[in-house]
């Protein structure tokens, strides 16, 4: 596979007062057009055949960045008449592309592993892979539903319910797709007799959206999408906002370290007492009872904007005793992270242990009533997380609460961060020295902030 498409048609109605007459995807990211940001990616991970749809300002397009033969690779230009959405311009010309290619939004900025998202498709068989990631506005976004194994099961289109809580997976606009699953497809949103015309006044154009339209159709058509999740740099520069933030972090170097082919810093937090208030004796066990101890969000925000991943790793014995259940968990979850997108604030990924080795507890589980190596202290929570997300754990962080924490971060090699809130380290379990005290997480993460500076 080595065809890049990038759908690069838009107007940029919302940055105009930035665009200087510029077409969108032209627009300036350290001194050079977003889309040659693109190309060079494409160009780094063996995408040699790059497929650009323009629309608007066509032309400005075209003359910027010529057949590729700057950069070494073939570029050829698909353009519309007429607007036909992300998914009805790519169904246009389905007939002149390769059996397998990727997608790419023209107005994101993006530094993806796309090898590694190839693979990881290849690997499933799926019709089409979609990338996902948590973000900092996840109520103004279109968020996907999973199952357990990764597979697509709904998505939830904005706006979004103030009494609903969903995971912070959004659908990031990178796919890998198959061309023989588009197939049934063709002909939806634009009529091809009214673009051939190019008569933009019918009323049976329609423009059709990968996420909002194509995406469900090909789910209820039996399709299997799958989901790669990834903590990656991808974000859209579609407001002045957005735009002015990746400009910085492009400035601080957060977007050149954001692939997961390059190591990543890590902080690590433990839950009950580092992130949410501790309750009663067992803990959290029903989704109202979680609450954001204060600043936390403003914490986590920080460490997101300095492009430090964010790891929840939590026990959760709760499920071998049998008070909650996994789809319980779940939502709890689901809980804390809207509770923290609210805020602008994310966790790029969580890990929790349902082991507990002791029993006696009435309904308890006893397949799980057993040692294991991802309880913490032990470390295996951090060594999945270690793995998925490429992390250099000489250069990371245990924030919590419990002597089990700090216990967790020595034997991960960790720095170990111990907060005053919740037990604040008076469970007594381990007799461990944080190599820091803090009085909540929000001094623990200027601590980590300043130390990583030096």
């Amino acid at each position: 596979m080595n065809q890049l498409l990038i759908l690069a048609g838009g107007m940029g109605t919302r940055l105009r007062d930035r665009l200087n007459g510029l077409p969108k995807p032209l627009i300036p990211i350290g001194g050079r057009p977003l889309l040659a940001h693109q190309v060079e990616l494409a160009k780094k991970h063996g995408f040699y055949n790059i497929v650009v749809f323009v629309g608007y300002k066509a032309n400005a397009i075209i003359d910027c960045l010529g057949d590729g033969g700057e950069w070494g690779v073939r570029i050829r230009y698909e353009v519309e008449q007429v607007p036909l959405g992300t998914a009805g311009a790519v169904l246009s010309s389905l007939d002149r592309l390769d059996d397998e290619f990727v997608v790419m939004y023209g107005d994101t900025m993006v530094n993806v592993d796309l090898g590694r998202l190839c693979d990881f498709h290849k690997r499933e068989c799926a019709d089409a892979t979609l990338l996902l990631h948590p973000n900092n506005h996840p109520m103004d976004s279109d968020l996907v539903e999973i199952a357990d194994n990764g597979d697509i099961v709904a998505f939830h289109n904005r706006p979004h319910p103030e009494d609903t809580y969903r995971q912070n997976l959004v659908n990031a606009g990178l796919y890998v797709v198959l061309r023989r699953a588009l197939a049934p497809f063709v002909g939806a949103g634009a009529k091809t007799d009214a673009v051939a015309r190019g008569d933009s006044r019918s009323p049976s154009i329609a423009t059709f959206d990968f996420g909002s339209q194509l995406f469900p159709a090909m789910l209820k058509n039996g399709a299997r999408l799958k989901a790669y999740h990834s903590p990656e740099y991808i974000k859209d520069i579609g407001t002045p906002n957005r735009y002015d933030r990746v400009c910085s972090q492009y400035a601080a170097g957060i977007v050149q370290r954001g692939s997961l082919d390059v190591r990543q810093a890590a902080v690590f937090l433990d839950r009950d007492g580092t992130l949410i208030e501790e309750v009663g004796r067992h803990g959290v066990t029903a989704a109202g009872e979680v609450r954001l101890i204060p600043n936390v969000a403003n914490a986590v925000c920080r460490l997101n904007d300095a492009g430090i991943r964010v790891v929840l790793v939590t026990n959760q014995p709760v499920i071998a005793k049998g008070f909650v259940s996994e789809a319980q968990l779940k939502y709890i979850h689901n809980t804390l992270e809207t509770l923290l997108g609210r805020s602008g604030a994310f966790l790029d990924r969580i890990y929790w242990c349902p082991h507990h080795p002791e029993g006696g507890h009435p309904g308890e589980r006893v397949e799980l009533k057993v040692p294991c190596t991802c309880r913490k202290p032990n470390i295996g929570l951090i060594s999945q997380a270690a793995k998925d997300l490429n992390v250099d754990l000489a250069n990371s962080w245990m924030i919590g609460d419990t002597t089990t924490d700090m216990q967790t971060g020595k034997n991960a090699g960790l720095r170990s961060i111990l907060v005053s809130t919740g037990y604040a380290g008076r469970d007594g379990k381990y007799s461990v020295s944080p190599d820091f005290v803090s009085s909540s997480l929000s001094d623990a993460v200027e601590l980590v902030l300043r130390e990583d500076s030096r």
